[in-house]
């Protein structure tokens, strides 16, 4: 019985191998976001001189938005895989990102909340300067799930700290 045990627990270790699919699709929708982004640079240079102050800024923050998803993206494939899957062996490598080092299940949440708070909130801001062209339902919508975000960010944070704390007390338990 323990031979089936061991068995079982085997299969359940190694399905974690599951998510290497997903994780690299997500550097494929990379790469797809890296046209993308190239692209639109391409038709901003291309139509600068005509373009207005309004449509530049607003292509700008379009790059800007497509760069905080690529960051998102680029979080979830290596502190994901790193987290689920299996260990990134780069200790020794200079490009090595800092917060590699510090990744775990809970600091993962909360760069993935942050990203979509600020990927969001450039949305918001793309709103509030197209704003004569937005109506206003979909403005106030924006505004509403962009606070939803927010909340959730505090709500996660603030659990997060909750549970580091009863760690640490614990510890610190004779």
């Amino acid at each position: 019985m323990k031979a089936v045990e061991k068995a079982i627990e085997n299969f359940i270790f190694f399905s974690r191998w599951l998510q290497l699919p997903v994780y690299l699709g997500l550097i494929i929708a990379t790469l797809l976001y890296t046209f993308k982004f190239l692209s639109q640079l391409w038709h901003l240079m291309a139509d600068f001189s005509i373009l207005t102050e309004n449509t530049i800024m607003l292509s700008v923050l379009g790059l800007i938005d497509i760069s905080m998803v690529i960051n998102l993206l680029v979080v979830v494939f290596i502190g994901g895989y790193s987290t689920f899957v299996s260990k990134i062996n780069f200790d020794k490598h200079e490009d090595k990102p800092d917060w590699l080092s510090k990744i775990n299940a809970s600091s993962l949440k909360i760069k993935l909340i942050i990203s979509l708070v600020s990927i969001s909130g450039v949305h918001l801001l793309q709103t509030f300067i197209d704003i004569h062209n937005v109506p206003l339902q979909d403005a106030l919508l924006q505004m509403g799930i962009h606070m939803v975000f927010i909340i959730s960010a505090l709500l996660l944070a603030y659990t997060d700290k909750i549970m580091h704390s009863d760690e640490a007390s614990q510890n610190h338990q004779p």
